[in-house]
């Protein structure tokens, strides 16, 4: 028997894809560089499967039906060239590699060039729901060269997560590293939403005094309503663990943060494409905040700011609705980080000529991954209405609720200042907001600073864009100005 395509790496992601396409009808070749786990895999996991185990490259490769399909699951970074370099003798013209790690959109642009040279095709595309989504249906993102798309989407689609009737939470996305790309951006969205909402349980832990089962209870009442997503869902479960002698888990656990990098590089990209995606970036800042937990205990002794408590958190009626000024500022600071994402990819699809659709997107997003909710629904809605929508903001949904929370999510940021609960992404969100809606910023001051300090020029509102002028400020300065050009 022939396999339809083969899997590299048996780690947790890479056995339930794996376990997912035999489900499906496809006979998958499964093979690791350390080949004892092969074996240890058929003998348990894949135990009574049609999958088939490899214990060679060239083994593993053999087995295959062609064009050959050969799937990397293995860590990113150099052991995903390693592989490349390892394969690429053993397969033929026409033959597709994919790489479903995280890989950085820009190592996947390389590699498909790299590899179409040569004749073959390259897939890099983004994996997303974790050892669940692997198991019963990710959303899968690829991208690389289009040619290879016919050959991999019944497989991608088969297993992807179903929504909305049964459509795939799968599609192409474009040329490149753009699947890769869109991974990238999902997994910095998933940073700002994580932190939004353990910023929501900060503010009620520390500012209402609420318990861990009082905030499950708040947690399971959101996910009915427009917030409902799988991170509240899963929220509320954490905060009805308990641990062994009956008390909240999650109050066990040290408040250090750990990252893999997505976030990061999604927060270098938007600097060199000069896209403002502050929530990210300070979602990004706070798990760095967190790690620097021996310092924090220092200066927790030393350095002062006011009561946490909030008065209201004695009233239950002004408790109430307090929680529902954090839910609204919540679902608008939710707004405004999937806002700054779509910008980041309209910003990328500009500048690498990518075709994106970004209706399709939300509906790929919409199951399967870690952001999964009801709210991509709305964004899918409003990219359907209007394909060319310059900003989420503008969409007459978005823009309803945002008038609607805004006071609410004043409210939150304001007594969060006053009392001291760090509340950074709920801040930031509410910055850029103000800052978007902000017909004149004071950037003329600034632009006279870099004019007076450097030469630096400076366009006038008289005066067509695009005509740069210079003063001498001091009446000692020479007339020469800098040249002009953007970072």
């Amino acid at each position: 028997m022939q396999g339809d395509i083969a899997v590299i790496g048996l780690a947790v992601m890479g056995q339930n894809l794996i376990l997912n396409m035999n489900d499906h009808g496809i006979t998958v070749v499964a093979y690791n560089r350390t080949t004892s786990k092969v074996d240890d895999f058929l003998a348990n996991e894949a135990r009574g499967t049609q999958i088939i185990g490899a214990h060679s490259l060239e083994e593993m490769v053999s087995k295959l039906k062609r064009p050959r399909r050969v799937m990397l699951m293995v860590k990113a970074g150099k052991p995903v060239d390693e592989f490349i370099e390892l394969l690429l003798p053993l397969l033929e013209p026409g033959d597709i590699l994919i790489d479903g790690g995280n890989s950085l959109f820009e190592d996947t642009a390389r590699r498909v060039k790299r590899v179409e040279s040569l004749g073959l095709l390259y897939v890099g595309t983004g994996v997303s729901g974790g050892e669940e989504g692997a198991r019963h249906g990710p959303s899968i993102m690829p991208g690389g060269s289009p040619a290879a798309w016919p050959h991999v989407k019944p497989i991608f689609q088969a297993i992807a997560a179903k929504v909305d009737g049964g459509s795939p939470c799968c599609d192409w996305v474009g040329e490149g590293g753009a699947g890769h790309f869109v991974k990238m951006v999902h997994n910095g969205i998933e940073y700002g939403d994580m932190q939004l909402i353990c910023e929501s349980y900060q503010l009620m832990k520390d500012g209402l005094g609420m318990s861990a089962d009082e905030m499950h209870q708040v947690f399971r009442t959101w996910n009915e309503g427009d917030l409902e997503s799988y991170l509240i869902e899963i929220t509320r479960d954490i905060l009805a663990k308990k641990d062994e002698d009956g008390s909240p888990l999650v109050e066990k656990i040290l408040d250090t943060a750990g990252q893999k990098g997505t976030g990061k590089w999604t927060v270098q990209t938007s600097a060199d494409l000069g896209i403002p995606i502050t929530l990210i970036a300070e979602a990004v800042y706070s798990r760095c905040v967190s790690a620097l937990k021996e310092e924090r205990l220092k200066a927790s002794r030393k350095l002062q700011g006011p009561r946490m408590a909030l008065p209201q958190g004695k009233k239950p009626e002004s408790r109430a609705a307090f929680v529902d000024d954090i839910r609204d500022g919540l679902y608008a600071s939710k707004i405004v980080s999937y806002a700054q994402g779509y910008m980041l990819m309209r910003a990328a699809a500009k500048e690498y000529g990518w075709n994106l659709n970004y209706g399709g997107i939300a509906l790929m997003w919409r199951g399967g991954c870690i952001i999964r909710s009801r709210f991509l629904g709305k964004i899918k809605e409003a990219f359907e209405a209007n394909p060319k929508l310059l900003n989420l903001l503008l969409d007459d949904y978005f823009r309803g609720e945002m008038k609607r929370c805004q006071k609410g999510w004043r409210n939150v940021v304001s007594t969060a200042v006053k009392r001291g609960i760090p509340a950074p992404a709920f801040g930031t969100a509410l910055a850029f907001f103000d800052g978007y809606r902000s017909a004149r910023l004071p950037a003329n001051l600034l632009q006279a600073q870099r004019d007076y300090f450097g030469a630096h020029t400076y366009e006038r509102i008289d005066k067509p864009r695009g005509e740069f002028f210079h003063t001498n400020w001091t009446g000692s300065g020479g007339r020469v100005a800098s040249s002009t050009y953007s970072v």
